[in-house]
């Protein structure tokens, strides 16, 4: 999962900042000082520790989910309950949601109860509900997720980021540059060629590097099409809570869509304007008989 290491981070020194999570921990990471472990030490507190063994029981719900979609079998909450939550279950609804949510926002699978009666689960391909007809390949498999989830550490990193942090961060989801992906395919190809392609990401060699280096920034379709407000939407919904909750990035979108909103407006003046002086125009060129 996308969550706190459990470790602390190394990040070396770059002009274009790191990162290997997409949660409300990157919010907070400049507050911990150089050398101090303290942060990251599990407390003995007993609702820490059940938070941290409920989070790990949801990444292993996620990864057996994951098998059963693989081999295309159905599954059922008692083979859940028997398999991975065991001596959890009445953490059950709420490690079941995560799961589901996470599976569904980062690689556009969802799950469909077909048979109440026993609780029996399928899964379906579903491009995700957020960005629905944004993006998706020939044979009609969804990549908007890996599309989304590329911008949102651009986004959360000042909206620049190395090539290599890219791939830390989806090599944590299994997905590997050259490696073919069950669900993504190719990755490499997709986000160094297809995507930059079609202009929603840039890619561009950092300066002065040697031997070189590459990073990435938003493309212009991806301002156009997808915005801050529904990558921040998707990182909100990602980690189980309310936009605002990410006060810098909450301020960086807010920037966005207030600039967004001028442009639309000088726009529409702009527009206004020409539309007045094309009529002036016309009704010169017929006040004038011959």
């Amino acid at each position: 999962m996308l969550s706190i290491p459990k470790s602390p981070p190394q990040r070396p020194q770059s002009s274009c900042p790191s990162s290997t999570s997409l949660s409300a921990s990157d919010e907070d990471s400049s507050s911990v000082g150089e050398g101090d472990t303290s942060a990251w030490q599990l407390p003995a507190d007993t609702e820490f520790l059940l938070r941290y063994e409920l989070d790990e029981k949801v990444a292993e719900l996620i990864k057996f989910l994951l098998l059963k979609y693989q081999t295309k079998e159905p599954i059922t909450k008692a083979e859940m309950l028997n398999t991975v939550i065991n001596e959890y279950e009445n953490h059950f609804p709420m490690i079941f949601r995560k799961a589901r949510d996470f599976i569904e926002l980062i690689y556009g699978i969802s799950m469909t109860e077909v048979d109440p009666s026993n609780h029996s689960y399928v899964f379906a391909n579903t491009p995700n509900l957020m960005y629905e007809g944004v993006l998706s390949n020939d044979q009609g498999m969804p990549k908007t997720s890996l599309l989304i989830l590329t911008l949102s550490v651009i986004f959360v990193r000042g909206n620049c980021t190395r090539e290599e942090d890219i791939w830390e961060v989806l090599s944590s989801l299994g997905v590997y540059a050259g490696r073919e992906h069950f669900i993504y395919g190719e990755p490499r190809k997709l986000i160094t060629t297809d995507f930059v392609r079609e202009e929603f990401l840039e890619y561009r060699q950092v300066p002065n590097s040697d031997p070189a280096r590459y990073e990435f920034l938003w493309g212009p379709r991806a301002h156009t099409e997808i915005t801050k407000r529904k990558v921040l939407e998707f990182l909100a919904k990602l980690n189980s809570v309310v936009p605002s909750s990410f006060p810098s990035w909450y301020k960086d979108t807010l920037a966005d869509m207030e600039e967004r909103a001028h442009a639309i407006i000088d726009a529409a003046d702009a527009a206004s304007a020409m539309a007045s002086a094309s009529s002036i125009v016309t009704s010169s060129s017929f006040s004038h008989p011959e």
